[in-house]
């Protein structure tokens, strides 16, 4: 096996474009990885090798041609089995739409391709593509790298594990409570939660268009393993696309801040017995902050409290609506009985009080943005608790509690709208975590910013990992690297 399955996609981007690899030894290389690995993590559900290997011939023909070439050309990219690709099946984790086949890419898709990206496969979610773990009666368990009995987060966890894995540098995901942050957390490994709509939106298999709070709450992004290639990535991911007419043609990078920037840092935890390695972590990552020449106050922002509680009331009383009548039609009696201890954990509002609440969001997100305005950057935690066991979920009302109050960091972003990046630094407990970093809307540049001067302080936390492939070490040693 060769070992391009390393590379970042910045590297492989550079190398490509020189000439001193082709796009099928990249995609070789990939291959082999998901042969080896894959069988036993079940991150990868669909494999599209065989329209893979068409376009990375095509991509080493362009090369040879001297054609202009993309900033992803010949870069192995996953999209998750809940987003279109065209002539593949979307059926998001239930076996009622396994035979669902897209007739067209979504737009993360088109653009992907357009930008020379090869589409390698699809990787799992759950039922709906709504558990913080991976787990389907179609596609079966993700296992998480780092340990089989660490949940590998959800929903997108068969992009977490991959990423973790080698199975290449960029794996698609979305996010409408966590469902790339926590995979990143669980897995040790990068993304960033963009701004609401930010990324443009269109499935062909939708049965009909999501409630306009679902729409805003839910975003797309990329699970990686080092901060670079969100920023080569992400800015070809957000081309408008007119079957999004929601998406805005806004430019990856913002302004130029002032200097130093400001960044707030808070363990503020609301209630819940935060862990001392999660605290030991954002201390880590503000000493790292301050040492690249970042102002770090020790400050709390807006009770992130408050909009989590939206999410569990308005924005709950709004997927009840939209889910609980499939669920119960083609769910399995695990995700409804998951669902149900959503529901009742939830403030379900009625007509009047749900109108009032949508429009109090405004008012949080003014709190959030004023802020912002004198703290561009605000480093938290995300998980409040060491991650949990693959099945946490399924272990009664008091443990979908437990995870959702230990993650009010996640939900509370979602409902605010804004960007957040999550990077894995180190174990806590054995098992993976980080830190997150949440900016003001549309500023996910200043988020990379922030988490490449962790990466570059702490190290890429997956290659730890890969380290021990050939050796008789655990991977999860507690003691830390």
């Amino acid at each position: 096996m060769n070992d391009l399955w390393r590379c970042s996609a910045t590297d492989i981007a550079a190398r490509v474009a020189s000439a001193e690899v082709k796009p099928t030894e990249v995609l070789d290389a990939v291959l082999e990885r998901i042969d080896a690995l894959n069988p036993a993590l079940n991150a990868v559900t669909f494999d599209g090798r065989d329209e893979a290997r068409a376009d990375a011939e095509r991509a080493d023909a362009a090369v040879a041609a001297g054609a202009e070439l993309g900033a992803l050309h010949g870069v192995p990219v996953t999209i998750k089995e809940n987003v279109d690709v065209a002539g593949q099946p979307t059926p998001n984790g239930l076996v009622a739409l396994a035979e669902l086949r897209a007739s067209e890419d979504a737009p993360l898709v088109r653009n992907l391709r357009a930008a020379g990206a090869v589409v390698v496969g699809r990787t799992n979610t759950p039922e709906f593509s709504m558990r913080a773990t991976t787990d389907n009666p179609l596609r079966g368990r993700t296992f998480n790298p780092w340990g089989a009995d660490i949940s590998p987060g959800g929903s997108s966890g068969g992009a977490g594990a991959a990423a973790a894995a080698g199975m290449g540098p960029l794996h698609h995901g979305n996010d409408i409570g966590g469902s790339l942050r926590f995979p990143a957390f669980a897995n040790g490994v990068t993304t960033v939660k963009p701004t609401s709509f930010r990324v443009p939106v269109f499935n062909s298999t939708a049965m009909g268009e999501r409630g306009l709070l679902a729409q805003t709450m839910s975003v797309q992004g990329l699970i990686v393993r080092e901060v670079a290639d969100i920023g080569l990535a992400y800015p070809e991911m957000i081309r408008p696309d007119p079957r999004d007419p929601l998406s805005p043609p806004v430019p990856w990078e913002g302004p130029r801040q002032d200097e130093p920037v400001r960044v707030a840092v808070t363990t503020a935890s609301h209630g819940y017995a935060i862990h001392p390695g999660i605290v030991g972590l954002i201390e880590r990552a503000a000493g790292q902050l301050a040492d690249a020449g970042y102002a770090v106050d020790w400050v709390d922002p807006p009770p992130i409290i408050d909009a989590a509680r939206g999410w569990f009331s308005v924005g709950m009383t709004e997927l009840s609506f939209l889910l609980r009548d499939a669920a119960r039609e083609v769910g399995s009696e695990t995700v409804n009985d998951i669902f149900e201890a959503f529901f009742a954990m939830s403030d379900m509002l009625e007509l009047g009080p749900f109108i009032a609440g949508l429009g109090d969001r405004t008012r949080l997100i003014r709190d959030w943005s004023l802020f912002l305005d004198a703290h561009p950057l605000v480093l938290c935690p995300f998980l409040m608790r060491p991650m949990f066991d693959w099945d946490y979920d399924t272990h009664g009302p008091e443990a979908v509690r437990d995870l959702f109050e230990s993650a009010i960091y996640s939900t509370g972003v979602n409902y605010l709208g804004l960007p957040a990046g999550v990077i894995g630094m180190d174990l806590v407990e054995g098992r993976p975590a980080g830190v997150q970093v949440i900016g003001p809307p549309f500023r996910e540049d200043t988020i990379c910013a922030a988490l490449a001067a962790i990466e570059a302080a702490n190290g890429v936390m997956a290659r730890r990992l890969w380290d021990h492939d050939q050796s008789n070490e655990s991977p999860n040693d507690p003691s830390g690297p």
